[in-house]
């Protein structure tokens, strides 16, 4: 959930930056998972100030351009070639100095830099609109009323100032399911105001007037369960537009986009309230009826999306005298919604039962603002204060007039929680004695009341929309998370209470180790979710261990099963920054993997293991001006498995083909029979099934295998003080053999003087005959304990010759 700094501060004082604010929310529960400066325009005119026109001349060599001076109030004025026609002396101007970078409203952002145009110096651009993003005209520069508000600003006053571009900040909540409570401004303002101990500041509709009764329509609830209560009021005469910049603001802050007027104020009050609303064009409302009600199976609506959808029978639907109009609080429908040649609406604001909600949303697979907030239980109380709240802004915004008084059709009110509470309870489960008179100042200011009080307890309770407060522990944490977490001292015995042996081999700090390594070389750590599409298990069900684990209850088709692997997370993660031009990646994950295993007719085993990846796209590095880029290969991957396996001290292991579902070619590694990883490049036919267009490379580690072979212990060896000797061979062989055989055939020929083998050339040509290749093969030699004579070399090389020669069929060029 995003919420907006700015729009915060409309609810209650904060003097606080985002930064601490954000820390007090996550102190309160309310965890921060970013906060993002959102500015009124792109750059917020960073370098852009105001200026007067203090000369303005004809350049003497190009008759559309003219020659400035502006004083920018700096020491001296600046020289500007302007193309504008419409620049004159003594004008107040926008200007962009050096290096300010500005991002027009067409094309892409560009610096500004001294420059000679036609022989002349230029220090710097008056601006028209279009150029700093504040509108689409380009017929001039913009020149400011010399009357007006620049007539009393300084020259070289931020433009941003005078246009009252101040920047906002978005703040990312991770909010969890139990505190819908919180899905608002004002929720959110509500735990401040009880950190903070600051007054709310609500706005007020005390304005809200009905001018009369001409478009009063027939509201009937039929099912009080689905909907305990149910508003609505008419408006007449608006004008649907676009909305003014303010609440188009409001909206970007949080990463909603403006649709009209009309819409924008019923999601603007949702995120505002945490009551969502929705509005209905009153001209399509047949025969002057509302009604609430169910409809029989199978009945056919087409929602906004165009989609046509079969009803359920428990399906909560909103209708007139005719036909549908809109899926209770979920979605509306594609003809009774609001156009631009709306002149009349119907504004609804209702309670609708999280139970339903939930039920609906499933089946039909829609997820919205609306959804989200009535399945989980808004506030019951404030439903015809956001009505009466929307109504004004809608009137603020287009137009119009009340035509109707309000209908509140709530029967049965929903009641507050009533919960006994022991202080002795309070002080066992905190740990520490908080005084009576703070544990009432933070119920009374998170709105629960303490009635019945005694010298043990008392009775909370606890308003209806605080749905995750219905029990004596749930008093107690609200108490305790307000408190401070951080206010509770740590026991003196606790850690040596709780403490216990630390495993050989502590997984945490290898994790943290290998991360280090794989950040060290570019590598940028993913955590994706663990469900996944059935397609993608079903595409390489042939090299899975066992059967897909299926959600009873998924969110969509697209997140029904848990994964089998992380190749596809990878995959998907590529895809998504290549769409937004990282074309150069490299990426790795630690998380686990899924599957079930049938052990009998009546016993299924549940498999969980932890596996690890790195997958590779694009170019080793960027392209600069001392080499072209090069693509990554096979061996890029290779080395930073090669770097894992060397962290982890695993020297001896066996190769073997990967499987050819996962990889078009590539190599597994096994140690003790056992695959340990695999890497390869991606098999086309799965980077085609997520429209990734692009070969990826693609390592897979048994995460757990490789912790079992971690060792801490180091062996030292003196650094010989004898040096080395190459010798160098060019092996002809059969395509067929590896790299792998002679290096492994080399060090079981020669296991005390040979320290490393590299290959260091290959080629294949016709000059080799058919099915034939040659290696170039370096051979490190070294003796510890005394110089190496040049008999023992060539004794030594001898012996390696005369091995390929028989085990390999090597032909060896001189």
């Amino acid at each position: 959930m995003e919420v907006s700094y700015k729009w915060l501060q409309e609810f209650i004082e904060l003097p606080e930056s985002p930064e601490e604010v954000g820390k007090i929310l996550t102190a309160t529960g309310l965890e921060v998972e970013g906060i993002e400066k959102i500015d009124a325009v792109p750059g917020g005119l960073a370098g852009v100030v105001i200026g007067q026109v203090l000369t303005c001349t004809k350049h003497p060599d190009a008759d559309k351009l003219s020659l400035t001076t502006v004083d920018v109030g700096a020491e001296q004025p600046l020289p500007i070639v302007c193309g504008a026609p419409n620049v004159a002396a003594g004008q107040k101007v926008i200007v962009a100095l050096v290096g300010a970078t500005l991002y027009p409203s067409a094309g892409e952002p560009f610096q500004i830099k001294k420059a000679k145009i036609r022989g002349a110096a230029s220090e710097g651009m008056i601006c028209a609109e279009d150029e700093i993003g504040l509108g689409t005209s380009h017929a001039g520069i913009i020149v400011l009323d010399p009357d007006g508000p620049a007539s009393q600003l300084p020259n070289g006053t931020p433009a941003a100032r005078y246009f009252n571009l101040e920047s906002d900040y978005q703040i990312a909540i991770g909010l969890t399911p139990n505190r819908i409570d919180a899905a608002s401004h004002y929720g959110t303002a509500r735990d401040l105001k009880a950190v903070l101990k600051r007054p709310l500041r609500l706005p007020s509709v005390d304005a809200f007037a009905v001018a009369g009764t001409d478009l009063t329509l027939d509201v009937r609830v039929e099912d009080a369960t689905a909907c305990p209560r149910y508003a609505g009021v008419t408006l007449n005469g608006l004008t649907v537009g676009e909305s003014p910049d303010w609440l188009k603001q409001r909206l970007l802050s949080i990463g909603l986009n403006p649709i009209n007027n009309v819409v924008d104020v019923t999601n603007y009050v949702c995120h505002d309230l945490g009551q969502p609303l929705h509005a209905f064009d009153a001209a399509r409302i047949a025969g002057g009826k509302v009604i609430v009600k169910t409809l029989p199976e199978g009945t056919p609506f087409i929602t906004l999306d165009g989609v046509e959808r079969k009803l359920t029978a428990t399906d909560l639907m909103i209708c007139d005298a005719e036909k549908p109009m809109c899926i209770a609080g979920v979605f509306g429908g594609q003809y009774s919604g609001v156009s631009a040649q709306t002149t009349s609406i119907f504004l609804e604001s209702a309670y609708f039962s999280p139970t339903s909600v939930r039920k609906t949303a499933q089946h039909h697979g829609l997820k919205t603002d609306a959804s989200f907030r009535f399945e989980r239980g808004i506030d019951p109380n404030i439903t015809v204060f956001a009505l009466k709240r929307a109504a004004l802004l809608i009137q603020q915004v287009a137009g119009g007039t009340v035509s109707s008084a309000i209908t509140d059709i709530y029967p049965t009110p929903i009641e507050s929680f009533r919960v006994p509470v022991r202080y002795r309870n309070i002080d066992r489960l905190i740990g520490i004695k908080i005084d009576h008179s703070e544990i009432h100042r933070i119920l009374e200011a998170l709105d629960i009341q303490a009635e019945e009080k005694t010298d043990d307890g008392f009775l909370a309770i606890v308003p209806p929309y605080r749905v995750d407060v219905t029990r004596e522990a749930d008093v107690i944490e609200e108490i305790l998370r307000i408190y401070g977490l951080d206010n509770v001292p740590l026991s003196v015995n606790l850690a040596a209470d709780s403490l216990s042996e630390f495993p050989k081999t502590d997984p945490d700090q290898w994790q943290s180790r290998v991360g280090q390594l794989l950040a060290a070389n570019g590598f940028y750590e993913i955590l994706t979710l663990s469900l996944t599409r059935p397609a993608y298990n079903d595409a390489i069900r042939s090299s899975l261990p066992g059967e897909d684990v299926t959600l009873l209850n998924p969110l969509s088709e697209e997140l029904s099963v848990m994964r089998q692997t992380l190749l596809f997370s990878a995959l998907e993660t590529m895809l998504y920054n290549l769409n937004r031009r990282q074309k150069d990646l490299k990426t790795f994950e630690l998380g686990k993997v899924y599957h079930k295993v049938k052990l009998d007719d009546s016993t299924t085993k549940y498999v969980e293991r932890v596996r690890m990846s790195l997958a590779i796209l694009g170019n080793q590095q960027p392209e600069n001006w001392l080499q072209k880029a090069q693509p990554v290969a096979f061996h890029d991957l290779a080395t930073a498995v090669q770097r894992i396996l060397n962290l982890f001290r695993v020297k001896a292991y066996e190769t073997q083909p990967a499987d050819t579902t996962l990889f078009q070619y590539g190599v597994t590694y096994v140690v003790n029979k056992k695959p340990l990883v695999s890497l390869g490049l991606v098999n086309p036919k799965l980077t085609k099934l997520v429209d990734l267009k692009q070969p990826v490379f693609y390592a897979d580690f048994d995460w757990q295998a490789l912790l079992k072979l971690a060792t801490t212990k180091v062996r030292y060896e003196e650094v010989s003080k004898f040096p080395e000797v190459r010798r160098d061979l060019s092996l002809v062989l059969d395509q067929a053999i590896s790299f792998e055989q002679i290096s492994k055939l080399a060090r079981q020929t020669e296991r005390k003087l040979l320290r490393s083998v590299n290959v260091f050339d290959v080629y294949e040509g016709e000059n080799l005959g058919a099915g034939k290749k040659a290696y170039s093969v370096s051979f490190m030699l070294q003796d510890t304990a005394q110089t190496l004579t040049d008999a023992t070399i060539d004794k030594t090389m001898q012996r390696l010759m005369t091995t390929f020669e028989q085990e390999l069929g090597a032909v060896i060029r001189k």
